[in-house]
């Protein structure tokens, strides 16, 4: 008795949320701006929901990015610098993160000349502790289990990073358009 052939897997191409961009001249391209997507939202659900859990009630995604932000080196960092970091146009967004976490008790404001500077205080410090202790439990060592390769994983953080300096520079093309 022959063994019946498997059925011809089918051609999906790249995993993409819009085809039509798919059709172009670069399809991975596609197929990483929908991942980015997926991974985007995925990473804001789980910084907030890790910082409520680390008793951080009510933040949302840039104000835990900006908290560890001004908590990195524990040295006072300026609304620009912020902005730079994170790469925001819009200051308002960090202006109003700002203010929301020095309401909290979280940041201190400070000066720098005449440049307005944020400090992180003791309860910032601590809430940034305990979102630390949680990612490693409840986090990095779910992802260590999966033998992923530091390294590699350091490289497409890199190739990110250049990637979005041509979104950058693509974006101020589109601008003058």
């Amino acid at each position: 008795m022959t063994q019946p052939k498997p059925a011809a897997q089918p051609d999906i191409g790249p995993i993409v949320s819009a085809a039509h961009l798919a059709d172009g001249g670069l399809p991975a391209l596609s197929e990483m701006e929908f991942a980015l997507v997926i991974l985007s939202n995925a990473y804001q659900r789980w910084i907030t929901r890790c910082t409520a859990a680390a008793r951080g009630e009510g933040l949302s995604s840039i104000e835990v990015q900006i908290l560890h932000a001004v908590n990195h080196r524990e040295r006072d960092k300026s609304q620009s610098e912020l902005c730079m970091m994170f790469n925001i146009e819009d200051t308002h967004v960090v202006a109003y993160a700002l203010k929301k976490l020095e309401a909290m008790d979280l940041v201190e404001p400070g000066r720098r000349g005449k440049e307005k500077t944020a400090r992180i205080t003791k309860a910032g410090a601590d809430l940034c502790l305990r979102y630390r202790a949680l990612r490693e439990k409840l986090l990095v060592e779910s992802i260590q289990a999966l033998g992923l390769d530091a390294a590699r994983i350091s490289e497409i953080a890199a190739l990110m990073r250049v990637m979005s300096g041509q979104y950058d520079q693509a974006s101020r093309a589109a601008a003058s358009y």
